[in-house]
């Protein structure tokens, strides 16, 4: 990550760069404003670190041991340490973010498993079941895909 300066800010300041910073963040309206702002905003090595960073807790959330985190995401013991110790010990803001993510997450896989029950009984035969398989095989790729 970029250095910080050795010469402290006044706490007016900081105060208020922190306020500029945040609201920033709050006027990004959809994914594609926040992946024009992070592109501009941030370093690609910031970009990682962060992206690691949460992905780490939305792993460790899901019950994945150390091992098997550091072997999908090529990330260090002490990272995983380091996230999972604030996400225990230091404020909600993982918890909150992971938490609904995961929520999120939770809900398309319903949707999904419900949009493949119905292409299971379409593909089961008849006229323009062809095209009710390719939905099905469509969907089963999508699962397998998810690397978490």
């Amino acid at each position: 990550m970029a250095q910080v300066s050795r010469h402290p800010l006044s706490p007016t300041i900081y105060k208020r760069i922190f306020e500029i910073f945040f609201e920033s963040v709050l006027q990004i309206k959809n994914r594609e404003q926040a992946e024009e702002f992070f592109a501009d905003f941030l370093t690609p090595t910031e970009k990682i670190v962060l992206a690691k960073r949460i992905s780490v807790a939305v792993l460790l959330a899901k019950d994945y041991d150390y091992r098997e985190i550091r072997r999908i995401l090529h990330v260090s013991p002490p990272t995983i340490a380091a996230v999972s110790a604030s996400m225990k010990y230091t404020g909600r803001g993982y918890q909150q973010v992971v938490e609904k993510l995961l929520k999120e997450e939770k809900i398309k896989d319903i949707l999904l498993s419900v949009v493949e029950g119905v292409a299971s009984v379409g593909a089961a035969g008849g006229k323009g079941s062809g095209d009710w398989w390719q939905l099905k095989q469509s969907i089963q790729k999508k699962k397998q895909s998810k690397p978490f």
